[in-house]
């Protein structure tokens, strides 16, 4: 191969299932121009598999453009179809590994994992040009035909588990939600003693009351903010104050932290254990501190005169089905809500009605 006709990587060579691959740092710039992606280069085997999610480029995108200094991507990987040599930059057998990879210029690249990352690279490239001197790692693979290319993806993607919504949350720091949330739970003791900062959901035994991820949408409903968005100082204010009122007036909590009731018996029998509770209130919350922004706090406090327990059958078909079950669906949230502004004497919205009458209309 004439490597004046070819791509030349800095690069480090190892082996895997007996077979040479090899790690470079590609220019950002790079990255666009060798990994086309055109439907028509990729056999039709592969290309279901490879579809863009376009909404997620601007996301992406975004990212890399908003944290300049401090994002971070893992690397991509990708077949080569085409000539590859790698020279070794000195023949001591302690330094074999490390030297430069050469491809053909008419070799065939074909991203196995990483194409959102590739394409958000390129949108983020049209923006901030300088972005390409900045380097991202790419591991090669030689795939002769391109013939190992969808079992090489299976086996990446066979094994990945994504990270619970809750963990997601723990380890953000740049959204000002998430901080207020962990700052929260810090602080108030019994969401502090009995939130699971982990899990998506709760087993039957769990110790546990609460996962983060339902503490965050509840805060979320509260102030009426998603991810990313700013948060006043009198917004962040609320949310304190709220969930210390809340943790005040809901008895059932304060008999688990004072060891009188089993987390375990609590979530068995109560309705107000669970997360479609804590959602539903935060719908309450919003239209009171929209509403009632003086006295707000008096209707949080009648919160504890309410009957939460499962036997109480106004919950069914709202909180859980006949089945006995939690339900976590948006209308469950909302219906559960519905009871509690009907209980507290508010009013519903035009929107609530709405999903009261679906509900009237099923019983019917």
């Amino acid at each position: 191969m004439d490597a004046t006709f070819s791509y030349s990587f800095p690069a480090l060579r190892g082996i895997q299932a007996a077979g040479e691959f090899y790690v470079v740092m590609c220019p950002l710039k790079l990255i666009p121009k060798i990994f086309l992606f055109d439907e028509e280069e990729i056999p039709p085997e592969f290309r279901a598999q490879r579809t863009i999610n376009r909404s997620r480029i601007p996301e992406i995108s975004s990212y890399i453009l908003d944290n300049p200094t401090d994002y971070v991507f893992s690397s991509l990987t990708a077949s080569v179809d085409g000539q590859m040599k790698f020279k070794p930059y000195t023949d001591d057998p302690d330094f074999q590994n490390l030297g430069r990879l050469f491809i053909s210029l008419d070799a065939r690249f074909l991203i196995n994992d990483g194409q959102h990352r590739r394409a958000a690279i390129e949108e983020a490239l049209k923006i901030t040009p300088e972005l390409g001197q900045e380097n991202i790692s790419v591991v090669f693979f030689k795939d002769d035909g391109l013939r190992k290319s969808q079992q090489i993806f299976a086996d990446l993607n066979r094994h990945a588990v994504n990270t619970t919504s809750s963990l997601g949350i723990l380890y953000e720091h740049r959204d000002q939600l998430a901080n207020i949330t962990k700052e929260i739970v810090g602080q108030v003791k019994v969401l502090e003693r009995y939130t699971d900062k982990e899990r998506q959901s709760l087993s039957k035994f769990t110790p546990k009351l609460f996962v983060l991820s339902n503490i965050y949408n509840t805060n979320s409903k509260l102030i009426n903010k998603r991810k990313g968005e700013l948060i006043t100082n009198q917004e962040s204010a609320f949310l304190f104050q709220f969930w210390d009122k809340l943790c005040q007036a809901i008895n059932e909590w304060n008999l688990v932290l004072e060891k009188k009731l089993s987390p375990t018996e609590f979530r068995a029998n109560y309705i107000n254990a669970h997360g479609t509770f804590l959602e539903a209130v935060g719908l309450v919350g919003n239209h009171l501190m929209t509403n009632h922004p003086d006295d707000w706090e008096s209707y949080i406090e009648r919160l504890g005169e309410l009957d939460w327990s499962r036997t109480n059958s106004e919950w069914l078909g709202r909180a859980y089905g006949h089945t006995g079950r939690i339900s976590k669906s948006g209308d469950a949230i909302q219906l559960t809500a519905n009871l509690i502004k009907h209980k507290l004497g508010l009013p519903l919205t035009k929107h609530e009605q709405q999903v009261e009458n679906k509900l009237k209309a099923g019983e019917a």
